[in-house]
């Protein structure tokens, strides 16, 4: 008999340490839940954007031994005002507008402006939100050179064989970079139900980024029909670039470039619960590694006498290359491969940006870079105005620098 209740109470010990551990687990699950539902509220937004790694996995982007590129300081003037299609604005009122974090200005390499808002500094680390696809595409390139990647023709599911059974099966690297693969998927951040909306509970509860990406059974439209802004295209591109180098992105990404271009601090890389890095949108960098970034695609992919990014993959992702939009699509910027080219641009002009106000515009001919952070929440009001206001905005401070 006392065998015997020993044994029920080892049982229910157990069982009562089962309990707890899946208490912890559920109430660290709706912490998170919560924290991704408040990610963007009005009292929170600034400093979730400086503190990812509060929020969701996170993995390093090491910057390695190498020297820390030189950015000297050249300060000039911004403009006074600027003119855009909604009328003329003071350039100090459309950064309190627009909720501005950081702003830094390169011309020849060299910092023309840089400030600091809404109580953020220097060495905050400012998620990228969609930037992070053009930085990406910048690895394929490489990858490309490499021979890691045959073609860009080649189906993403040659390199990621758990692509070959969804809508993903059959799309071409190239599909993917020029957002034509014609998965369907909605980007509607406003409705909780939206695609975009579901990827993001997946994101934040711990589930598999992969999975979610091969999941996708609906399509719309044949790959390379329509440029149709798809966020997960950049998930099924990541799938095919690990596949085809054997590294995680956050990996390839220190090799091949935070390291070699010379950035000055770690980098973080948001992940899923298996340590899959959220490529469309999850890398957190300073201010000035995004600066360094973007001075690279501006003089062409080379720095320190070495050649890190091909100077052909730079003019291609450069160039309007995408199909034609969607029927019903009001954006009137151009896309090549995964970076944006702003309305009557002129070649060399390009842009990676993010929602909320995220941007990295580079002008290659005037030797322009310009990053401009944000935590704007009316960023998507107005048919997104917000994108044209920017594009005005970044050629008056060109035009001053000239």
């Amino acid at each position: 008999m006392r065998v015997k209740w020993k044994l029920i109470g080892r049982v229910a010990l157990a069982a009562a340490a089962l309990a707890g551990a899946a208490l912890v687990w559920k109430r660290d699950e709706l912490a998170r839940l919560y924290r991704v539902n408040t990610l963007f509220a009005e009292d929170r937004i600034v400093d979730n954007f400086m503190h990812m790694d509060r929020l969701f996995w996170t993995v390093p982007v090491p910057r390695g031994d190498g020297p820390v590129r030189p950015l000297p300081a050249d300060p000039r003037p911004l403009p006074q005002t600027f003119r855009h299609d909604w009328g003329e604005e003071r350039v100090e009122d459309y950064l309190t507008r627009s909720a501005t974090t950081a702003l830094i200005v390169l011309k020849d390499g060299r910092i023309a402006h840089e400030s600091y808002r809404l109580g953020t500094r220097p060495e905050n680390l400012r998620i990228s939100w969609s930037m992070a696809k053009s930085v990406t595409a910048t690895l394929i390139g490489v990858a490309l050179a490499e021979g890691a990647i045959d073609s860009i023709d080649d189906p993403a599911d040659k390199y990621a064989p758990a692509l070959a059974q969804g809508a993903y099966g059959g799309v071409s690297i190239r599909d993917l970079l020029h957002m034509s693969s014609g998965v369907d998927f909605d980007e509607n951040y406003a409705d909780f139900n939206s695609d975009i909306n579901k990827m993001g509970r997946t994101l934040a509860l711990g589930g598999s980024m992969d999975a979610f990406a091969a999941g996708q059974e609906r399509r719309v439209a044949p790959a390379g029909e329509n440029f149709r802004y798809v966020s997960v295209d950049t998930h099924a591109l990541a799938m095919a670039l690990r596949g085809a180098t054997g590294r995680s992105l956050p990996q390839y990404l220190s090799e091949k470039l935070w390291g070699p271009m010379g950035a000055e601090a770690e980098a973080r890389f948001v992940t899923d619960g298996h340590g899959a890095a959220f490529a469309l949108g999850g890398l957190n960098a300073r201010a000035r590694d995004y600066a360094r970034f973007g001075l690279l695609i501006a003089e062409g992919g080379a720095w320190n006498g070495r050649r890190i990014v091909p100077a052909e993959w730079i003019d291609a992702m450069g160039r309007p290359s995408a199909p034609p939009p969607a029927p019903g699509s009001t954006e009137r910027y151009g896309y090549g491969l995964h970076w944006w080219i702003p309305p009557d641009a002129a070649p060399g002009e390009m842009v990676a940006r993010g929602v909320y106000g995220q941007w990295i515009y580079v002008n290659r001919p005037e030797r322009v870079v310009i990053v401009k952070t944000s935590a704007d929440r009316n960023f998507m009001k107005e048919d997104r105005r917000a994108n044209y206001e920017a594009a005005a905005f970044f050629r008056a401070v060109t035009a001053a620098l000239r």
